[in-house]
């Protein structure tokens, strides 16, 4: 008990600034070697960040309340109502208390749902992978968190909440990963959690920006292999009307969404993705569409801004373009492959979820 918080002390001291250079070397080597402490920063480095946050909401709620006691109500009202004329006149006298407070309804919802934007795209499209943070809000859930993980149980770790996330599918057995490269750009620290719960430290060993392409691999120890993959590549364009379907963490658990190939274009006339008729929602970036037989047509990247039931998705000739990028004989025997047949084809949904959950894991990210 003395030497974890003795640990969270120098933690503490690591991210204020307040450790000597020697020590800051000597610490980050130590955080560079052990999973364990590197996920302890990050955990206590958010719980830094939500307390700060916490306090910046305190602070403007008091000047709020400050403002609303400035503001005469009653004679607001009854002015307003018999006395068109005045109207200007109040606006003149409170106008400075009313931005104040139309600017902090502004920021409260923009910090409930951030949308962020695919690099390629530009900014007229919202991305899925930092859409709505897994954050606590009670006090006492994030100190439970973070004190979780001290436990030296590999499938409790990382259990503190990403600052943000979203969805990723296995190319291979022994641990390469793909997602969008929106879902992890600006992380300090990536995990994968698979569907049993377990989480694994990845890193980043491949990006593709032009098509908003990452490749991940499991660094973590405690990872076995997986079975061949079930899903296979599919080399020829998907047609308009074509039924394709998602499976994404869009929260703590695997979301399925099917529809449709809407258009063989994307965004804007974009020739390198898919729109798909599929209602999805934050977390679903970087996760799979596939066909009924199993053959993964494309990524889930996007959707339209205040457009319902509609996403965009990366055309899989893109999936077989960053793969040629890694050394071939680094993805095992049992990579993704293009040629052989699916083990998907001929299956009911149902089963087809049941061998493809095992290979779509949650992208969490920190920083």
């Amino acid at each position: 008990m003395r030497n974890d918080l003795e640990l969270d002390a120098i933690i503490e001291d690591y991210l204020l600034g307040k450790l000597n250079p020697q020590e800051q070397e000597a610490f980050e080597q130590l955080r560079r070697n052990d999973a364990t402490v590197d996920h302890k920063v990050v955990s206590h480095k958010y719980f830094l960040e939500a307390m700060e946050m916490f306090a910046a909401q305190l602070r403007l709620k008091e000047q709020l309340n400050n403002i609303h006691e400035e503001i005469d109500v009653e004679t607001l009202a009854n002015a307003l109502k018999p006395h068109p004329s005045k109207v200007v006149q109040l606006w003149r006298k409170h106008q400075s208390a009313i931005a104040i407070a139309a600017s902090f309804l502004i920021l409260s919802l923009v910090s409930v749902y951030s949308i962020q934007h695919n690099t390629k795209q530009d900014i007229r499209y919202s991305q899925m992978s930092r859409e709505l943070s897994r954050v606590k809000t009670s006090t006492k859930d994030l100190i439970r968190t973070i004190q979780s993980t001290n436990s030296n149980d590999t499938q409790n770790k990382n259990t503190s909440p990403a600052n943000f996330g979203g969805t990723g599918f296995a190319i291979s057995s022994n641990g390469y990963i793909l997602t969008n490269l929106h879902v992890i750009k600006g992380a300090d620290s990536l995990y994968v959690q698979n569907s049993k719960g377990e989480s694994f430290k990845v890193k980043a060993t491949y990006t593709d920006p032009q098509n908003d392409i990452a490749i991940l691999k499991i660094s973590d120890e405690s990872f076995s292999t997986l079975s061949a993959i079930p899903y296979t590549i599919k080399r020829s364009t998907s047609s308009i009307g074509e039924v394709v379907y998602t499976l994404g963490y869009s929260k703590d658990d695997a979301v399925l969404g099917e529809g449709y190939v809407s258009s063989k274009n994307g965004f804007i006339g974009d020739t390198t993705q898919y729109q798909v008729s599929i209602p999805v929602n934050p977390g679903n970036s970087g996760g799979p569409l596939l066909d009924n037989n199993g053959n993964l047509v494309g990524i889930i990247s996007g959707k339209p801004d205040q457009t319902e039931g509609a996403a965009f998705a990366i055309k899989s000739k893109y999936i077989l373009e960053a793969m040629r990028a890694i050394p071939q004989d680094s993805l095992g025997k049992n990579k993704l492959s293009a040629s052989k047949k699916s083990a998907l084809s001929g299956l009911k949904r149902t089963k087809q979820i049941e061998k493809l959950q095992d290979y779509v894991f949650m992208i969490k990210a920190y920083n």
